[in-house]
This record gives C-alpha cells, structure tokens and sequence, in this order.
C-alpha cells in the first residue's frame, strides 16, 4: 500500500484518538475520584480534589488506535497475490514496540496505585524495554557507532560496541521515563514538554523521509501522530488550572514511546538532543538525586498562597552533615549561582537552607517568583527553543563531525 495513503489512515486514526480521549477523560473523572485517586493542587488556593493518574485514559486511547492501526500498512499482502514476501520483521517490529509500551503504560499505573519506591523506577522501564531489545538484536543487532571526524585518527573510523550497546538502549529507555518523571510539579508541565518533544520528532522524521533510511522514519510516523493527537486532548484537561493529573502513569507511557521510536527508528542520538531541558534538569538534580545532598520528597515549588505566586522550594540541613561530594557539589552549585543558600542557627547548630536542585527553581530563582501559567509558559518556551538548538546541531554541527 502507498506510504502517504498509510500516513493518511494513520493521521484519521489520530484524529479519532484525539476526539475519544477529549471526550472520555471528564467521563472517568468521577470514577477515579470514588476509587481515590485523586490528589490535592499544592499549587492553588483551592484544596479541591483531582484526579490522578489520567495518564492512563490517554494511553489506553493510544493504543487502541495502534491496535485498529496494525494491520493497515501490510493490507497489500494480505488481500493481493503480490509475489513480494511479507515483512516479518517489519510486523514483529510494531508489535513489540506496542509490547513494551503497553507494559510501561501497565507499570506506570502500578506505580502510581501502589507508590512503588525509586529503585523500581529504575528496574520497571528495564524489564519493558527488553522485548524491544530482543527484536532490535534478531533484526539488526547493529552495534557499530561512527567515530566524529577529530576523533578518527586515535579510535579509526567506527568502534564496535556489542553487549555495551544494548547497555546503552538499555539506559536510553530508564532515562526517558524518569527524566519527564522528576521534570514535573506544575500544571501542564509533563504534557507540554512531551507534545513539544513528539511534535519534533514529527517534524524530524519528516524531513529525514528523502534520505536513505526513510522506512525507519516512517516506522516513527506510525506512532507520533497517534501520540501527539491523544496527548494534546490531555494537555487540555492538564493546562493550568488543572482539572485533571497525569501522574507517574503518563511519564513512563511517554518515555517509552519516545525510546520507542528512538531505537527502532535508529535515531537514538537525536532523539537525546530533544531531551535537552531534560538532560540538563536531570544533570542538576543529580546531587540530590543520589543524596550527596538531602532530597525531600516533594522538590515541587512552594506556593504562596497570600501574593498567589510559586516560589523556589528549599531544603534545610546541618552544615557540617554533607560529604565530601555534597560538599563539592554545593560548592559547585553555589559559584555558578544555580542555588541561593543561607545559613541559620538553631539550637547552636548551623544549618544550611539551600534552594532544591531543579531547573523549575532555578528558573524562579533568575526570574523571581511568578504565577504558575507563566512558569509553565516559560518551561514550555526553553524546551521549544531547546528543539530549535536540536535541529541545528543535528543539521549542522553533524556536518562537522560526520560524513553527512
């Protein structure tokens, strides 16, 4: 069947996804509020309750669409006698992708339920990414990467990575679920940055269709759309002020989609270049993270409710409590001006508050406090121009280091 035919079903079939999820998310509103799974807005006046977890209502849509979407781009060896073998491979490739999104969707949901702690974070997304990892070895079991031009004298023109290299698809897929997961806390947030980084992808994918691995990309197109369609219809219950909560549930969907099609479209490197504000919040966040600085539970910002502005969240310690590392890491963070520290004494004690190490307090923190759509509107503003910068290194440092 014609590609740009298979396209067009594809883009009606989003469509349809986009209206399903804009019309059923009120629907289940009221059931998950009598299951409590709801939660409060730190961020307003108003202690009403909201649903969580809604995530799940998109990505059900998602798939849905991906299942009626399944048999549409091998109909032609289906219904002719066309002598052209089927493309086992390409089948088995769709299925497995929707495999591992479906069980990230299942854990997401488990996770936000049952409030699963961090090290299953981190072992969830491996276990779902392994059926992807599968076909990816028995079709391609490509791992050979190409040297940058500087380098090529030293290493040669290509490294062979092996068993290192489903290390690193591995870790690609960890990364993407939990990096949109600790990049979250204000209304729209988590939707926003995955429309932006899923419109970009498009865009990508778009442009990479006249060259030489156009069937990967298309591979790509098969999914974003569908995505992109059910997540907008979810941003909108999500925009500020947020009727709705998309909870650990959505992350983990949009990570895994986004590794994805990152690995099985082999654009896994570009695709980290769209997690830019991802990348950096994670780098930012990680003395906290890996406590060489103590990390409460909750980094969100705090609300002041009197001027109704977010404000940057801190943490207090003892001054003399921190290791070596911590104590580097403040040190480091202090000189760049990333945190604002002030040190108190209680009880003859010394302690020292610290602004929490996140890109949305740091952004408080340059910008002083401000309503939480203008926050987002910001954060949604750095992560498009993050994708603008994408582009550029993609299509013209490339130029430089690579043969393309």
């Amino acid at each position: 069947m014609d590609i740009v035919f298979t396209l067009f079903i594809n883009i009606l079939l989003s469509v349809l996804g986009y209206v399903i999820t804009f019309r059923v998310i009120p629907k289940f509103k009221n059931m998950f509020l009598q299951a409590n799974l709801c939660g409060y807005d730190l961020g307003k006046r108003s202690k009403d309750k909201i649903p969580e977890a809604m995530g799940v209502v998109c990505g059900c849509v998602f798939l849905i669409v991906m299942f009626l979407f399944i048999p549409i781009p091998f109909i032609q060896y289906w219904t002719t006698n066309t002598k052209v073998p089927f493309p086992h491979h390409e089948f088995v490739e769709l299925i497995a992708a929707l495999l591992s999104i479906c069980c990230m969707l299942f854990l997401g949901f488990a996770d936000d339920v049952l409030d699963l702690k961090w090290r299953h974070k981190l072992l969830l997304p491996t276990m779902a990414s392994l059926p992807l990892l599968m076909v990816y070895y028995v079709n391609y079991n490509g791992t050979t990467v190409i040297i940058p031009k500087p380098l090529r004298y030293f290493l040669g023109n290509d490294v062979w990575l092996g068993p290192l290299y489903y290390v690193y698809m591995g870790m690609l897929a960890v990364f993407c679920t939990n990096a949109i997961n600790i990049y979250a806390g204000i209304n729209g947030l988590e939707v926003g940055q995955a429309t932006v980084i899923a419109t970009s992808i498009v865009v990508f994918n778009i442009i990479e269709l006249s060259g030489e691995c156009w069937n990967a990309h298309v591979f790509s197109l098969y999914f974003m759309p569908p995505f992109l369609f059910t997540t907008v219809a979810l941003l909108y219950y999500n925009w500020y002020p947020a009727s709705v909560f998309v909870g650990d549930t959505f992350c983990y969907f949009a990570g895994m989609t986004f590794a994805v099609v990152g690995i099985l479209g082999h654009f896994s490197k570009t695709m980290l270049l769209f997690f830019l504000p991802q990348i950096i919040n994670f780098l930012f966040s990680c003395p906290q993270l890996f406590h060489f600085i103590p990390c409460p539970r909750h980094r969100l910002p705090r609300f002041n409710e009197e001027l109704n502005v977010l404000e940057p969240s801190t943490v207090i310690f003892k001054k003399n409590s921190l290791s070596f590392l911590g104590r580097f890491c403040l040190f480091i963070a202090k000189l760049f001006r990333l945190v604002h520290c002030t040190e108190k004494v209680k009880d003859e004690e010394i302690y020292t508050e610290s602004t929490n190490f996140t890109l949305i307090n740091y952004m408080l923190k340059v910008f002083g406090p401000m309503h939480e759509r203008t926050l987002t509107l910001y954060l949604m503003t750095v992560q498009m121009l993050c994708s603008c910068i994408a582009f550029c290194i993609r299509y013209g440092l490339s130029r430089i280091f690579y043969d393309v």
